[in-house]
């Protein structure tokens, strides 16, 4: 009888234990399966970024090497420069970026100066600024400064890199386009700009700073990239202590640019010389941001 009563114990302790099974909390559950249809895919399970097949995270510089087409490569040559095998893009991304969404692009023109790239501007003179308001920022370059450094190597290698932008991000040839150029830049911009509006980019403003020539309107009449241009946005940013470039001078090119028939045009002063004003910069594509909206 002892026998029967201790072997029966283990059979009631199973019996017991199995009572005391708890099923998961429904909702936990369901909190659970939220996460992982809605928060995880964007975190967990997205593809890597690639820029021109070079992987990068959002909040980077990233650098890659681009193809260049047929019509910027007899760009590039003109002027007598050997072209180059390929171009080298420059992209700087917000760290929230991502590609499914639609995002203003930022493209900077530097000076032939000094040799400077346009990717030299972009990270000395925009990127803070760009990527605080929530704009990409892209530059193309030569692998080497050219040997003669025109307007035209300087279109070829920015629609290269635009190019690859296209190519890299499904729907980004919807993106609006913003331009910007310093001193020299200011003056490379007014070619680039319609040229970039020609090749079928949406232009939705011109930034120009520190600018004592107008050449906008030059590149307006040479390029030709239709009348819906003249409704491109145009800012003007004037350091009043800026003896290259000064206020009145920068006030004529905003004039010279309004009676070529630019509808939209405003200038804007600031305390400083010649140089990159951050405030400048930030109401600008901020004003640019509003009338693409």
């Amino acid at each position: 009888m002892r026998t029967q009563r201790e072997s029966s114990r283990p059979r009631g302790r199973g019996r017991q234990h199995a009572r005391r099974v708890r099923y998961p909390d429904p909702l936990l559950f369901g909190i659970l399966i939220v996460f992982v249809l809605n928060i995880a895919p964007a975190t967990m399970f997205a593809a890597p970024l690639t820029f021109a097949g070079t992987p990068f995270t959002p909040g980077s510089t990233v650098n890659a090497n681009v193809p260049l087409s047929a019509q910027e490569k007899s760009l590039a040559a003109q002027g007598g420069n050997v072209v180059p095998p390929y171009a080298v893009a420059v992209l700087a991304t917000p760290a929230n970026f991502d590609p499914r969404k639609s995002w203003p692009v930022l493209v900077p023109c530097s000076t032939s100066d000094f040799k400077r790239q346009n990717g030299n501007d972009l990270v000395q003179f925009y990127r803070r600024v760009g990527l605080a308001e929530g704009w990409l920022l892209l530059a193309g370059d030569g692998p080497q400064h050219a040997r003669s450094d025109t307007v035209a190597w300087r279109e070829a290698m920015t629609l290269a890199a635009i190019d690859a932008l296209h190519r890299s991000f499904s729907g980004s040839d919807k993106w609006p386009v913003a331009c910007a150029g310093f001193s020299g830049g200011g003056k490379g911009v007014g070619y680039v700009a319609p040229m970039v509006a020609k090749s079928g980019c949406r232009v939705s403003g011109i930034y120009m700073t520190g600018a004592n020539e107008d050449h906008l309107s030059d590149g307006y009449t040479r390029i030709r990239p239709g009348a819906d241009f003249l409704t491109t946005p145009i800012y003007v940013a004037a350091g009043r202590d800026d003896r290259i470039a000064t206020v009145e001078q920068q006030y004529n090119v905003a004039g010279a640019i309004k009676r070529t028939g630019f509808q939209r045009v405003r200038i804007g002063t600031f305390h400083g010389g010649h140089e990159v004003n951050d405030a400048q910069t930030s109401i600008a594509l901020r004003w640019f941001r509003e009338l693409t909206k």
